[in-house]
């Protein structure tokens, strides 16, 4: 019944949200006078009798409508004050249309209202309902995943005192000197920090280590003199320790799994030697390729943002709302703005797991140019040749590189791999996953070719050389 009422027309809105409020709640009437003691008719007041659901209503249920109602210079109480039953509001004649339109535009505010209460239910106490209202505007998201007015601050401060400043004073020619610099956040309490391999290379190799002291510098000013524990360049990814004689902040590892385009994240760092620089954006895209970028060797993918990254920024952490960090900044558009890029963390922690495992990372190799398939481009293929194989999922192999482990066990251009050791495959991402760092062991896989012909390879991956192309 009242969601009929409500028409864009302001005015006809105003005058039937009157009444269809005066008629649920049984208790709203205007009344006007205009004798005077001269004898002449003038404008005076109008008095509005206003029952106590409806005050009730109204005022609990839009602070727009209070604000409004106790302006002192349009309404004045009755002489002896309000009565029990009735609030009774004396208007200035051109009052009386502004109190339909307010009165209809709080039912429009709040025609969900009538949803909630139904007229035998029990109305909300006015104190109740408008404090939450109040805290959720100030302090916290109106709903789990919002951004509320603090969620940034706050998740910067999470992480904020786990991130560094890194400096690394080399020698250039002779008696020259030049100085690199870069962010880091400390992940343990003992000291280890993540940073970019290119924030602590050597200025003649940027396939080398630096063999300058490591500056290390704390958001509380603390200095130390770290030392890279490992570097691997091809991820971009560098461990640095420090000693400290008391524990050190540390920032919490998130999940960048989790991460979907448009989530809110912060980039923290020292751009331009700025320490406690925080820059915010969103996720644009959770698996950019390393090949979309131009970029050569093997396969990577990347977090993309909008994230304001500069020099400086490089190695500093990619923090979610919760304050965990879920990825490490390397890298930037140069000639654009609004495309930053960082290594997923979930990435990255597996780099660290094989640092300490292996004190490098390894990378099986196959040979392979695959692509991701799915129902479109499934379709796709088959309209252009009927014989490819009906497969709802898989990865197709465009190109098998000659001499490789892959032509060795006998792939083939165009076969769709549906299974790997045992496994079965939605994605290159997949079998990246099941390889790990598994080089020389044997692994069965199940491929697809022309008119659903099922074959059985067998494939001992090698261990990648960085400047490799694909898989």
């Amino acid at each position: 019944m009242f969601r009929r009422l409500l028409t864009p027309r302001p005015c006809r809105s105003a005058a039937t949200g009157l009444l269809a409020l005066t008629a649920f709640y049984g208790g709203a009437a205007l009344a006007s006078s205009s004798s005077s003691s001269d004898g002449h008719s003038h404008p005076s007041n109008v008095a509005v009798s206003i029952s106590a659901p409806l005050w009730q209503f109204l005022s609990s249920t839009s602070e727009l409508f209070l604000r409004d109602f106790t302006l002192p210079s349009l309404f004045s109480s009755p002489p002896g004050g309000f009565s029990i039953k009735h609030r009774i509001l004396s208007l200035p004649p051109f009052s009386s249309l502004l109190v339909a339109f307010l009165i209809g535009r709080s039912l429009v505010l709040n025609a969900g209202f009538f949803t909630r209460y139904s007229s035998t239910s029990p109305l909300p106490d006015s104190n109740s309902y408008r404090e939450p209202l109040g805290k959720n505007r100030n302090d916290a998201p109106c709903c789990p995943g919002c951004l509320g007015r603090n969620s940034i601050a706050e998740a910067a401060a999470a992480a904020g005192p786990a991130v560094v400043n890194i400096s690394v004073v080399q020698g250039l020619y002779g008696p020259m000197f030049g100085k690199s610099i870069g962010s880091g956040t400390i992940i343990d309490p003992d000291g280890t920090i993540l940073t970019c391999a290119h924030c602590v290379a050597d200025f003649h190799s940027m396939r080398r280590v630096s063999k300058g002291k490591v500056g290390v510098t704390l958001q509380d000013g603390r200095e130390f003199e770290g030392i890279v524990v490992n570097a691997d360049f091809l991820s971009d990814i560098a461990v640095v320790k420090i000693q400290s004689k008391t524990p050190l902040p540390a920032a919490k590892l998130g999940s960048s799994s989790k991460l979907r385009p448009g989530d809110w994240v912060i980039a923290l760092g020292c751009p331009l030697s700025l320490q406690n620089t925080i820059t915010s954006g969103i996720v644009s895209c959770v698996d950019r390729k390393s090949s979309d970028l131009g970029l050569g060797g093997v396969r990577r993918e990347y977090l993309q943002t909008d994230c304001a990254i500069n020099e400086g920024n490089s190695g500093g952490p990619l923090v979610n709302l919760d304050g965990e960090v879920v990825g490490v900044n390397i890298m930037k558009v140069a000639a654009a703005d609004g495309l930053s890029f960082a290594v997923p963390i979930d990435s990255v922690i597996k780099i660290v797991e094989q640092f300490r495992k292996n004190g490098r990372v390894v990378r099986p190799w196959l040979g392979l140019k695959m692509l991701d398939l799915n129902e479109m481009k499934i379709a796709q293929f088959k309209e252009k040749d009927a014989s490819f194989p009906d497969v709802v999922k898989g990865v197709l192999v465009p190109v098998v590189t000659p001499g490789s482990p892959a032509d060795r066990a006998g792939f083939r251009p165009g076969d769709v791999v549906v299974e790997f050791d045992g496994k079965p495959v939605g994605g290159i991402k997949e079998i990246v996953d099941t390889m790990e760092d598994q080089v020389g062991k044997p692994l069965k896989v199940l491929v697809k070719r022309a008119n659903n012909k099922s074959v059985a390879l067998t494939v001992v991956p090698e261990e990648a050389d960085i400047d490799s192309i694909e898989l």
